[in-house]
Order: structure tokens, then sequence, then C-alpha cells
């Protein structure tokens, strides 16, 4: 994990923790809705994401920003929260630590999400996607979530991405690894029969 997606997990569990002394899980996962409508309308804008992590601006200007434009808008929680970031100089993570919080509030209710690559990226289909998700709930001990996404490279099979774990049961990467075994089986009997063949 990268120093700035730690960081991120550090503020994300911070906010999760104090969302919970607040109000349970049920004021956690309030908090992790409005955080992530806020994260969509700042990734919508990227002149907004520059006011957010230029050193350009000062972080008077962002405040008297960010009191014009939230205060009053969302909660006083979210509100103290990004007050925080931009006082801490970090609230060019914002985004980073809004995806970090999603993570953690799906670990809290027992869930993830799994991203799904296939050729066209539709549905495995419900037999299939009930089968994956009893697989996945016995590996991780979570109910997975899918989101299906479209990778034409692959010739078939799918490709599951779990947080930062990739699982690739595409036709392409088994078509590499058979390959593979078939070079070094080759090489390895090569060198076993080196005698004969030079004979």
């Amino acid at each position: 994990m990268s120093e700035h997606n730690k960081i991120a997990k550090v503020y994300a569990s911070a906010l999760l923790d104090l969302a919970v002394a607040d109000g349970g899980n049920a004021a956690a996962k309030d908090l992790g809705e409005e955080l992530s409508a806020l994260c969509e309308v700042a990734s919508a804008d990227k002149k907004f994401v520059l006011f957010l992590s230029s050193p350009a601006v000062t972080r008077a200007r962002r405040s008297a920003t960010i009191e014009r434009v939230l205060k009053g808008r969302v909660s006083e929680t979210l509100y103290r929260f990004v007050v925080v970031l931009n006082r801490k100089g970090r609230l060019g993570q914002l985004l980073a630590i809004g995806s970090a919080y999603d993570t953690l509030l799906q670990a809290l209710f027992g869930m993830t999400e799994v991203d799904v690559f296939t050729v066209d990226g539709k549905s495995m289909g419900e037999t299939t996607e009930t089968l994956m998700r009893e697989k996945l709930r016995t590996a991780i001990g979570r109910e997975a979530i899918f989101h299906y996404y479209a990778d034409p490279t692959m010739i078939g099979g799918i490709k599951l991405q779990i947080a930062d774990q990739l699982v690739d049961g595409s036709i392409a990467t088994r078509l590499r690894r058979l390959q593979q075994t078939m070079i070094e089986s080759g090489g390895a009997t090569v060198r076993r029969d080196s005698t004969r063949f030079i004979a």
C-alpha cells in the first residue's frame, strides 16, 4: 500500500470511528453516503479537484470556500472533517479518503466490492454469480457486491479485482501459463536428454 493510500485509510478510519461513536452503524452509513456524494461532485469537476490540491491556493482561501459551499448543506460532522483536512493540508486526498471510507464501511457491514471483468462487461449469469458469491463468502468471509466491466483484450473467462488482489481466470492468462509450462518442460527435457540430441 502506498504512503498516499495509508494516510487516506488513517483519516477514513478516524472518520468512521467518529460516526459510529456518534450514532452507530446507521450514522456511519449515512455519513458514507454523504461523503460519497461530495466526492462524486468533486471528481466531476477538474477545476474543483485542482482547487482542493493546488499549493497555489492558500488554506485561508480554501477555508472561506469550504464554509460558503458546505456549511449548512452537509452534516456538521462532515463539515468539521473537511475543515480539519484543509487545516492539515490533506484536502487533496479527499477522493482517496472517500474511497477508503467506503471500503471500511463495507467491511463494517460484512460486504466487499468485487470488480468483475468479462469480454463484454455482462453478468456471469445468476447461477454462476450465486456460486461465485458463495465461494467468495467462504474465502474472505464477506458478502460480495459485483460490479461488471468490459475488457475486450480478454478472449474469455473472467478476472476478479478484490481490493488490491487480482484473481485472473481469463482464457488468455491460462494460455500464457500453458505456453510457459510447455517452454519450461521442453527446456528441461532438452537438458535431460542433451547427450541423445548431440549424438
